[in-house]
């Protein structure tokens, strides 16, 4: 039986969109600062040497000089700086905050260090270190306003909305209503419930400025939060009577539709979107996945999603981005196959297409069609050479069909391409582990799951996995009921999770506790999973209540036919009944 074998290919995927993505700061900034206390030549020459490496898209290169600068002169400020651009352009955050926090220790009044660690911890989601940083910004530079402005809307996001609040009143009395702190100031008294002092301001704005789509924008969703949707649908029906083709107008009453379910009108608006020149093909391409992701839209009114998409797909032919929309489509109507039929055709037509592969490998996997995640994967696998996630999904389905001495070959080459990125070596050593699992090699398998946590001790899918192979053997089972436990306090609601707690805890003999969860992971409302009604039965024959471990059985069968050591179960406990 496989642990969390889906969810590690997310991760990896998502490791792999973190490293290749260019980082976003906020704010971001972007300075060739040379610091304090440059009068040494060869530091200058070394300095100017890193700066061009820099430039030149040489990050290890320059990271290089620049250690040798700081070797050089320790306290120029400039060099920590400049470093903790690169790591953090190269995703690496811990190590951008470590090198921004040494520049401002030896410069604390500069702006801009000020301004990155912000960024690097709002990055992190952590807004009360991004707001600290932002008040010292504010104390040492109390005229500049941009930043008050961005200090009033990380107290707004912060729930500190009095706080906020006060900074944006502060500049309505300065400037009077303005565009920037009096829109600010509206958002503010919205996240609060104050929609009536929100709509007095908007209205100031729109006696000067009656047809900006912002201000009528924030009108339509002032008379949302007070629950008269149909006043909020005639602005934007004023809006497009003024401004037919406007894209701004035409996107925005998109998004109302869309969260007002209006779906009958949405999709008669959706085609005059795809035809209008003005809007941008990015701004297309992100409605249609918002709708793509809309389950009760998909649900209601997929088959003419579907027919708009592929007017889409005929206005932009050949777009490798829109030609992808309609497969996800088709995944989210659980249609595996018609949206791996769809990929196919894209493969087809063009077979040097990563993204329609990858794609492709991970619907085959989401449908467990081993044997054709095998044959493509290993196509993907030798075509993209340098993909992480070819060789893994490769992988994974030789583990399926028991071909484990290709899947280890598979996994060491993933393992070299991981290099020294610690999530994706994780990601390596748990498939291994898998693999040795399966193939019968239990202390080996064991063996790397001991070696994944000396490497890190708190990943969730190497403590899951390993509790419940241990489970399996019947080995060292409170020290699994301890990892387990760890995982389920880390993620309460994940059922995958859960029901390895609950397994773990049947194998030690808890079985009033193991029913509870399996009960609640059952009646959750997730799809159900065969293996939930297989261990729920193992649980309740052991309590000697065959008639429901029976009930339980049938219902695993039903869900997966290749649980044939059921059937003998089911016939042991009608024997001894």
């Amino acid at each position: 039986m496989k642990r969390v074998n889906l969810s590690l290919l997310i991760v990896v995927i998502l490791i792999l969109m973190l490293f290749s993505c260019n980082k976003k700061i906020t704010p971001s900034i972007s300075v060739l600062s040379r610091g304090k206390g440059f009068d040494s030549p060869e530091f200058d020459y070394v300095y100017v040497e890193a700066i061009k490496q820099k430039l030149m898209g040489n990050g290890g290169e320059a990271l290089k000089y620049l250690e040798h600068c700081a070797k050089i002169k320790p306290k120029s400020d400039a060099v920590y700086y400049q470093m903790a651009q690169i790591v953090i352009s190269g995703g690496d955050a811990k190590n951008g905050k470590k090198y921004t926090k040494k520049a401002l220790e030896l410069d604390p009044e500069n702006i801009w260090y000020m301004m990155m660690l912000a960024g690097i911890y709002y990055q992190e989601h952590n807004l009360d270190s991004t707001i600290l940083y932002y008040e010292k910004a504010i104390k040492s530079y109390p005229d500049k306003e941009d930043l008050k402005i961005t200090l009033g809307s990380l107290y707004s996001e912060n729930k500190k909305f009095e706080k906020a609040d006060e900074i944006f009143r502060d500049l309505d009395k300065k400037y009077g209503i303005n565009e920037i702190s009096t829109v600010a100031n509206i958002r503010n008294l919205m996240a609060t419930g104050k929609y009536d002092e929100a709509f007095d301001l908007v209205i100031k704005l729109l006696e000067e400025y009656p047809d900006e789509i912002l201000y009528n924008g924030l009108l339509a969703e002032i008379y949302r939060g007070k629950g008269e949707n149909q006043k909020a649908l005639e602005v934007y029906d004023r809006l497009i009577e003024r401004n037919p083709d406007n894209p701004e107008t035409q996107l925005s009453l998109c998004d109302f539709l869309i969260n007002d379910k209006k779906y009958e009108e949405l999709l008669q608006l959706i085609n005059k979107v795809i035809i209008n020149e003005n809007i941008t093909r990015e701004d297309k391409i992100s409605l249609f996945a918002k709708m793509i992701e809309t389950k009760d839209l998909v649900t209601k009114s997929g088959e003419r999603l579907q027919l708009s998409i592929m007017v889409l797909e005929s206005v932009y032919q050949n777009d490798e981005i829109i030609q992808l929309l309609r497969p996800e489509l088709y995944v989210n109507q659980e249609k595996l196959v018609d949206a791996s039929a769809r990929l196919e055709e894209i493969i087809n037509r063009n077979p040097e297409y990563y993204l329609a592969w990858e794609k492709l490998l991970l619907v085959y996997l989401q449908a467990k069609d081993y044997k054709r995640l095998e044959n493509r994967g290993k196509e993907c696998a030798t075509r993209f050479n340098r993909s992480f996630i070819a060789k893994m999904l490769y992988a994974t389905a030789a583990t399926e069909n028991k071909k484990f001495d290709i899947a280890l070959e598979e996994v060491k080459k993933a393992g070299i391409l991981a290099g020294e990125n610690k999530d994706m070596i994780i990601q390596v050593l748990s498939v291994k582990a898998d693999i040795y699992y399966r193939k019968g090699d239990f202390n080996e398998a064991f063996k790397i799951f001991d070696e994944a946590l000396e490497t890190e001790k708190t990943d969730l899918t190497i403590l899951n996995n390993y509790a419940y192979y241990l489970a399996e053997k019947d080995l060292r089972l409170k020290y699994a009921e301890e990892m387990s436990k760890k995982v389920i306090e880390t993620e309460k609601d994940n059922n995958t999770f859960l029901d390895t707690y609950a397994w773990v805890l049947y194998k030690r003999g808890k079985l009033r506790e193991a029913e509870k969860i399996m009960k609640n992971v059952i009646e959750s409302g997730e799809k159900p999973d065969a293996e939930w009604y297989e261990h729920m039965g193992y649980i309740k024959k052991k309590q000697k209540n065959c008639r429901d471990a029976i009930v339980n059985w049938n219902v695993a069968l039903k869900l997966d036919s290749t649980k044939t050591d059921l059937i003998k179960e089911v016939e042991k406990c009608q024997e001894g009944r």
